[in-house]
């Protein structure tokens, strides 16, 4: 081989070298979430995972933002978040610690708890303290005092503090002033120096060694397990904001260079992710890597990525298509033909995509359909314009070198294509061709709704000859075919919109109507073995045995389901799994010998298959085994070989808990229920929801649940994350949920468990309790109406008692006023009075039996009239007064509104005090006698006052004689008006001058007021 053959072989080998490493980069494929997806805002500084599996994004000016794998849930100011600028974020005990531009903020469930202050540029959880690193030294956050700055060297209190890491021994301090190496984080550490001056932006531990990134300096690694700690540099990448490990490589996220990557063990480069890559910007915040090893990338200006190692490399626009939707793909040889939207074909061989020109007399035309023949031609099918006929052929080229002296010469071999079209003109029946079939120089084109077209290609003359239209005349009763190919005998197979198939043999038709017993239509069809496979539109996939006489087709089916019955594409692989292209990306099938399904795999945009909706036959096998799919958003390649992610299993938690409709916000029910704690409720807390969650990241929307109460049997699987229960019986409850991912591996189960009291009255101390009350209230009421009952004896025994002592009383003070010495007395005076003074004894026989007639007439009655007792007292006075050895006065007077004859009140009642005021008081006294007697009354009382000017009540007890008779008298009428009026109703009190000598006697009482109407 000459040196310029071998020159240009080289320099092809290292373009295609370079190509293939291209294109093996961009298996890790790099899938974008932007403002469109839902994200707040492109600038995304911080990105963490939490326990359950969410990703939280703290952005620049957008807030904070939690990611399922689909959906974005966004918090910010409005929702009391502290400032929308978030630059890091941390999570520790079941709280989301927010580092923002003004502070602190603290989600817990769904509160913020906000601590206003500096930039916090990261948080650090170490030895249990929250430490953050701010634009003016370290602050540490306590739950009992919020935020207080940790006094240290001065140049730290002052330094923006940029990472803090411990390597089990020593904190390192990354600041813009240096980095500071300290035994703790105090001011009364012993170790408290500068290790390096420079401008430290972050730094990690990671197996002994502190990686420490110093501005426009490179990587400073430390041994922290060695004597020295040395001073060895990564002289690259510079500018970088942050550092992780992953897996066994460094991730280091800089400035303006993307991302890169080194061994963790030489810290060789291992690769760069930027701009080449397909990321958006050059500035990246922070990498992590999930649980399911997926890698995150945050970035300033572009949004986040998800970053995974697939099978899948994609092409679209960006990376060198003349547009983003691929109609059909064809492999042929080492090379894959696309049609690319309407400019025409693309070529991909080991060199990459190479353009090919389009015909100007194909601008703006779809190409539907690609083929190839036995000569390497390329047949392309177009819509309106017929088919295009790619001659290609290779003509050995002379090449000299111009500046050897000995004008070298060398052969090289080009490629020479010519195009030529074959149009209605020149024998099809139709311009709009659908697909195409070459056997030998006979060329199958079947058209959208003109049947099929058969005929001989002359290459030499590029003649059509043995032109043969195949249409309703000929048998082909539905023209509106969808697909066509060949099976292994040579049949020509077509496919149409209205669900009838049927084959050509020997230019003879047989068409087959509706062999799914349903108007469907068919929209691709393939051969395995002796197999006919049917992809239908919204049915799925059928299946029929070519070794029947009569077609019986049966749809495919297994335990999982496939994850779209829109079937646009199908091709078996080399292992005979069957892969279909749908509207929601691609499923790989594994089917067993009787066509039953075993298993699916599904590809979409989070698995690297970022083409989404695939184009009708857009599909095809290269020589190497992979698989080309033809999609909306562009041409994806699957290579296949052990790169497939390892699906994890799945775990599930609870996410919420309510009560009666009210979030329970007391506990944490996740961590509850795996501490098999037993909440207790009350007997009317009998409807709960239990809200529960698994993430998964790569496919969010293939999660299904089921659930189980107590030990009845779980439910069906299915996708609802929530179940409300109510109507619970009193007592122990557990409620179990479970969840299995898109391969179907399930999570362990979560069991919560509660005890809901039964009511009081259900209770069998309370039911004992009751019982036994109600007995004791029996027994009470016994009791206390046989007490009842004796009071009611007793007191009825005690009323006759009153009444026979009232009566006593009454015939006592009857015999007292009509005391025998009395009527002797006046029986006397009146016989000395006949001889001395008979009109005087008229006067005084006269009252005497007035008052003997009425004493005995009222002694008869329970009450009289007050007008009757003051017409008594009046003639016994008069009697009294007729006795009498010393003249006195008397007057009788009433204040009341009432009339004395409507008063009523017992008889022999005043007589008694009045004699006492006469004999004991005016007789004994030596003045003029005055006896005064006087009623008044009010709404409730008859009130009567006896005053006499007598020696005085109590010197006449010291002098007198006691007489059975006064006593008596006296007693009897107290007791009589205590029984009437109640204790002390009876006053008696001497009338006193002003110089304490006795005026005379007072004596007052009285009754309730009692009137006749």
């Amino acid at each position: 081989m000459s040196p310029k053959r071998f020159s240009y072989l080289l320099s092809f080998s290292i373009i295609w070298i370079s190509t293939i490493h291209l294109v093996s980069a961009q298996n890790n494929g790099l899938r974008a979430y932007t403002l469109e997806d839902g994200l707040p805002q492109s600038q995304v500084y911080d990105i963490i995972q939490d326990d359950i599996g969410y990703l939280w994004l703290g952005t620049r000016g957008g807030g904070l933002s939690r990611f399922n794998g689909e959906e974005f849930e966004t918090w910010n100011e409005d929702d009391g978040l502290l400032s929308n600028y978030i630059h890091s974020l941390l999570f520790a005990k079941d709280s989301l610690f927010i580092g923002t531009r003004r502070g602190l903020s603290i989600k817990t469930k769904k509160k913020f708890h906000n601590f206003e202050g500096l930039q916090v540029n990261k948080i650090f959880r170490i030895h249990n303290k929250t430490y953050l690193a701010t634009n003016v030294g370290i602050y540490i956050y306590t739950s009992a005092n919020g935020l207080k700055k940790v006094q240290l060297d001065p140049k730290i209190n002052t330094s923006i503090v940029n990472g803090i890491v411990f390597d089990g021994k020593l904190f390192w301090i990354a600041t813009n002033k240096g980095l500071w190496k300290l035994n703790k984080i105090h001011k009364d550490a012993s170790i408290m120096v500068r290790h390096s001056a420079y401008n430290f932006t972050s730094a990690l531990y990671h197996k002994t060694k502190v990686f420490a990134a110093a501005l426009n300096q490179g990587i400073l690694v430390l041994n922290t397990n060695a004597k020295s700690y040395g001073n060895k540099w990564i002289q690259k990448p510079l500018n970088v904001n942050n550092i992780s490990i992953l897996d066994t490589e460094l991730w280091f996220s800089t400035n303006n260079e993307g991302i890169t990557v080194l061994d963790a063990s030489n810290y060789r480069l291992k690769k760069k992710i930027n701009r080449k890559n397909g990321l958006a910007v050059s500035t990246i915040r922070k990498t992590i890597s999930d649980r399911q090893s997926n890698i995150w990338i945050a970035t300033s200006g572009g949004g986040f990525y998800k970053y995974s190692q697939n099978n899948f490399t994609h092409y679209n626009q960006d990376t060198g298509l003349k547009g983003n939707r691929v109609y059909a793909v064809h492999g042929f040889n080492e090379e894959i033909w696309a049609s690319n939207s309407e400019a025409g074909l693309i070529k991909i061989d080991t060199t990459g995509i190479v353009q090919i020109k389009q015909d100007k007399r194909l601008s703006e035309i779809k190409i539907k359909t690609i083929t190839h023949d036995s000569r390497g031609n390329i047949w392309a099918g177009t819509e309106g314009k017929g088919i295009l006929f790619k001659e290609i052929k290779f003509k050995d080229s002379i090449v000299r070198n111009k500046r050897s002296k000995k004008q070298a010469k060398d052969t090289i071999t080009k490629q020479v294509i010519k195009n030529y079209i074959i149009n209605k003109r020149r024998g099809l029946s139709s311009n709009w061709v659908r697909s195409i079939h070459i056997s030998g120089d006979t060329v199958w084109a079947a058209t959208y709704s003109s049947g099929i077209t058969r005929f001989i290609y002359d290459y030499k003359r590029h003649k059509v000859k043995s032109v043969r239209r195949f249409t309703k005349k000929r048998g082909i009763k539905d023209l509106e075919i969808k697909h066509m190919a060949s099976d292994r005998k040579g049949k020509i197979w077509y496919a149409t919109e209205n669900g009838s198939i049927g084959f050509i043999k020997k230019n003879k038709v047989t068409h087959l109507s509706n062999v799914l017993n349903q108007k469907i239509a068919i929209n691709c069809f393939l051969f395995k073995d002796d197999n006919l496979y049917l992809g239908t539109a919204g049915q799925g996939i059928w299946w029929a045995s070519l070794k029947e006489d009569k077609l019986s087709f049966k749809k495919i089916k297994g335990e999982k389901n496939l994850y779209s019955n829109n079937i646009y594409q199908m091709i078996f692989d080399n292992e005979d799994n069957l892969w279909v292209g749908t509207e929601r990306g691609v499923d790989r099938i594994e089917i067993n010998l009787i066509n039953q399904i075993t298993d699916v795999f599904h590809f979409g945009r989070n698995d690297g298959f970022l083409g989404i909706e695939t184009c009708l036959n857009a599909i095809s096998k290269d020589i190497e085994g992979n698989l080309w799919f033809g999609a909306i958003y562009g041409l994806t390649k699957y290579e296949p070989g052990e790169t497939d992610k390892t699906s994890v299993k799945p775990e599930i938690h609870f996410e919420n808990i309510e009560i009666a409709y009210q979030t329970l916000d007391s506990i944490n029910p996740d961590i509850w229920a795996k501490n098999d704690n037993v909440l207790q409720l009350t007997p009317e807390q009998t409807e709960l929801s239990f809200n529960y969650k698994t993430i998964d990241l790569d496919h969010p929307n293939d999660i299904e649940y089921r659930y189980k109460l107590n030990n009845t049997a779980w439910s069906p699987w299915s996708s609802e994350k929530k179940q409300n229960l109510a109507g619970l019986a009193y007592g122990a409850h557990s409620f179990s949920a479970q969840s299995r991912n898109y391969r179907w591996e399930e999570s362990e189960p979560i069991t919560f468990k509660i005890f809901i009291d039964s009511p009081i009255y259900k209770k069998l101390w309370f039911q004992l309790a009751t019982l036994g009350l109600i007995l004791l209230v029996l027994t009470i009421i016994t009791l206390l109406y046989i007490r009842k009952v004796k009071l009611k004896n007793k007191e009825e025994r005690e009323k006759l008692q009153m009444q026979n002592h009232l009566l006593s009383l009454e015939q006592k003070a009857l015999r007292l006023q009509m005391n025998p010495h009395f009527i002797f007395n006046v029986l006397n005076g009146i016989k000395a009075m006949g001889t001395s003074n008979p009109a005087k004894m008229n006067s005084t026989i006269n009252t005497f039996a007035t008052l003997l007639r009425e004493t005995l007439y009222n002694s008869r009655k329970d009450n009289i009239t007050l007008d009757q007792e003051m017409k008594t007292l009046k003639h016994y006075i008069e009697v009294e007064k007729l006795m009498a050895n010393k003249p006195f006065e008397y007057t009788i007077s009433i204040d009341s509104e009432f009339d004395p004859e409507e008063v009523l009140i017992p008889p022999m009642l005043i007589q008694p005090f009045v004699e006492n005021a006469i004999r004991h008081g005016i007789l004994k006294g030596n003045r003029d006698g005055k006896l005064k007697v006087f009623f008044d009354t009010n709404e409730e009382f008859l009130h009567c006052k006896i005053l006499d000017n007598g020696m005085g009540i109590f010197q006449s007890q010291k002098t007198k004689t006691k007489t059975d008779h006064q006593s008596m008298a006296l007693t009897v009428t107290r007791e009589r008006l205590e029984s009437i009026s109640g204790k002390d109703a009876l006053q008696i009190k001497e009338i006193l001058n002003e110089d304490s000598s006795v005026e005379g006697t007072e004596i007052s009482f009285k009754i309730p007021l009692l009137t006749d109407y």
